[in-house]
């Protein structure tokens, strides 16, 4: 190989691996040890209950009377794109007392450096809660917990804060039971944990969030039998996740 096209080689794996390397921190293990903060490590006597993918107008509801319930506030990571096609859904989670945050504009799948698509559709979903419901959102989760360079960039340049978690219920799987979900939190969960489950079948397999609806109650009371209490994650003092970042991906003033 001549060197033309060997340098050319060298730089494009350089930049495919800038722009792919913070997906590393998908791995539980070393976000938990070394990112404290994205892994939604908040209050140890607290636990944050997230949802990701509403709003749904068939599914969110009936997450949102359970909660009410169940006496429990949660944090809602919403697509703008659903947002915006169900506005009342929207509305009526925040009106149910429930922090709404940013889980993008879609679901997409970020394998090609996108900067500027990855800016401007994390803006757009600012934007639509903003209007929508009045309030400006805090927290930035990606799709799939994907955070590449770009999605880092848009996060911090729209003000927001990422977070992924620390216990899952697999919930999104065909094979999911209230059971199997119970389970999979459970291993996982401790004092001071934030729980990633999903209100909408939407990008999951189809009837899926029902295994998570069934779950809840005994999430919930397994939690507060262990003497924890349960809630949005703006009550559960997460840890500036950017210092973590910078060692990651240097400073993005």
């Amino acid at each position: 190989m001549t060197r033309g096209p060997r340098t050319a080689l060298l730089t494009a794996a350089a930049l495919a691996l800038a722009h792919i390397g913070p997906a590393a921190t998908w791995l539980p293990g070393p976000r938990r040890r070394w990112l404290p903060g994205l892994a939604g490590a908040g209050s140890p006597g607290h636990v944050a209950l997230t949802f990701d993918d509403g709003p749904d107008p068939v599914s969110t509801p009936r997450f949102l009377d359970a909660l009410d319930g169940l006496g429990v506030r949660a944090t809602f990571f919403v697509l703008g794109a659903r947002a915006a096609a169900h506005p009342s859904v929207l509305r009526e989670t925040v009106a149910r007392g429930h922090e709404v945050a940013v889980h993008g504009w879609d679901h997409g799948r970020p394998w090609l450096p996108s900067p500027v698509r990855d800016t401007q559709e994390v803006r757009a979903c600012v934007s639509a809660v903003r209007e929508l419901t009045g309030r400006r959102p805090r927290w930035y989760r990606p799709p799939y917990g994907i955070l590449t360079s770009g999605r880092w960039a848009a996060a911090r340049a729209a003000g927001l804060r990422p977070v992924l978690w620390s216990a899952w219920g697999r919930d999104w799987t065909p094979d999911a039971t209230a059971a199997s979900v119970r389970a999979t939190v459970a291993a996982d969960l401790r004092g001071g944990g934030t729980i990633l489950l999903h209100d909408s079948d939407v990008t999951s397999a189809p009837g899926c969030w029902r295994a998570a609806l069934a779950a809840l109650p005994d999430i919930v009371a397994g939690c507060r039998e262990a003497g924890l209490t349960v809630g949005p994650l703006d009550e559960h003092g997460v840890p500036d996740g950017w210092r973590g970042a910078a060692r990651l991906l240097g400073p993005h003033d």
